[in-house]
């Protein structure tokens, strides 16, 4: 059969199922469960109409569990069984094997540190570009370049910056632009100013922004704030965690200058940039951080537009230079889009697998969650341990889709 032809018998057993679902579905239900005929009409016609929204919803109830529910406890039966014996119930063996190996601790360490930087700087770009396209002439054409790599596949953009990130013999053309840049450093004060200076002082004034953010978080438990304030049970745990994380990242950061000052660079070596341990995580995420800045830039521009000119206006009024008017009149008034998508960005972080599969496999202590359920699932034929890997990235997923219905719910009320 031609495929053409096959597609229009689809669409028309498609479409006709639906309208004939309905039309027949609406005459069972008025005609012979519940007829408006008899003494008991009116109470019939309410329970038809009390019934009637479901015949509706039904199909994307049905479909939505089909396609769904149905795998999550699937999912979670093979995670507590043995294929290889039979189906054999065995409980939590398949975690504790899981938990003892070191790739997985290896995976989850890489994981937190993607879900630390990634929707950071995808979310801090894309409203910095945000801001500034919408003060340009130019803005559009600026917007439609950023948000260009939203277009391309994962993979795709993975053998683009392959070939960025491309190593060739020493003494032969480098066709990596990051190799071909490296090069050009000998050591000199350009050197120094290029690949320590630049580097320490942005380093600082990353630790700088997180301790100022720290100290919002934990402002609370620093000083008292005066009236009575209502809080969330959870609100004071999670202030506390985001303050250990940010003490952390600075740590980190003060430890990154200390290396950078104390390194010995190999110049004049080409370098196998996706094989260095923890900058080649570094290298990958750079790849999604380029993807998703254009998608927070779209949404994050559509929430400035719709900040009331009155605001603005007052604030120019009573003196406030443009750093004032970004980071206290704007970005408040667009803080929950700003969490919608840093959570969505988050989600994505968590999923995150072709990139990594495309450009390392995995290898060089680069192993996130996605890859190793795919390494244990379709290389090792461990479904147990795959499955289990799988629950722990659902696991993850779910607090994060919780607070986003939450928000929309607050929202709505």
């Amino acid at each position: 059969m031609h495929p053409a032809l096959q597609g229009i018998i689809t669409i028309i057993i498609g479409v006709g199922g639906c309208v004939g679902y309905f039309y027949f579905s609406n005459q069972l239900l008025d005609r012979v469960l519940f007829p408006a005929t008899g003494k008991n009409a009116g109470r019939n016609i309410n329970r038809a109409n009390q019934i009637r929204p479901w015949l509706f919803l039904f199909p994307a109830m049905f479909a939505l569990g089909l396609y769904l529910a149905y795998p999550v406890f699937a999912t979670l039966w093979l995670s507590l069984t043995d294929r290889s014996a039979g189906g054999a119930f065995v409980g939590l063996a398949n975690y504790t094997q899981m938990f003892g190996e070191p790739k997985f601790w290896e995976a989850m360490s890489n994981n937190m540190l993607w879900l630390i930087i990634v929707p950071a700087f995808s979310t801090g770009f894309g409203l910095l570009a945000a801001q500034l396209t919408d003060r340009i002439a130019w803005g559009g054409i600026a917007k439609s370049l950023i948000f260009m790599p939203m277009a391309i596949s994962f993979v795709g953009a993975a053998v683009i910056w392959k070939l960025v990130y491309d190593t060739r013999p020493a003494g032969k053309d480098q066709i990596g632009v990051l190799n071909a840049v490296w090069l050009s450093f000998d050591g000199g004060f350009f050197s120094v100013l290029m690949l320590k200076i630049v580097p320490a002082l942005l380093l600082a004034a990353f630790a700088a922004f997180v301790l100022w953010c720290t100290y919002q978080v934990a402002r609370p438990f620093i000083k008292t704030e005066i009236g009575p304030r209502k809080s969330e049970w959870w609100g004071p745990p999670l202030r506390l965690v985001l303050a250990l994380v940010g003490i952390w990242l600075v740590w980190m950061a003060l430890g990154s200058i200390y290396s950078l000052f104390t390194a010995t660079l190999p110049y004049g070596e080409p370098q196998t940039w996706l094989t260095i341990p923890f900058w080649n995580s570094i290298f990958l995420m750079t790849v999604l951080i380029w993807i998703q800045t254009g998608f927070a830039m779209v949404i994050l521009s559509a929430a400035l537009r719709g900040i009331p000119e009155e605001t603005i206006e007052a604030a120019v009024i009573d003196g406030a230079n443009p750093f004032q008017i970004f980071f206290k009149i704007k970005v408040p008034q667009i803080m929950g889009t700003i969490v919608v998508v840093w959570t969505t960005i988050t989600i994505v972080v968590l999923k995150v697998f072709d990139i990594v599969f495309a450009m390392t496999n995995g290898q060089w202590e680069t192993q996130v969650l996605a890859n190793y359920m795919y390494d244990k699932l379709f290389r090792a034929n461990d479904w147990g341990v795959g499955s289990a890997s799988a629950m722990i990235i659902m696991l993850l997923v779910t607090p994060i889709l919780a607070w986003n219905v939450y928000n929309a719910r607050k929202e709505t009320r």
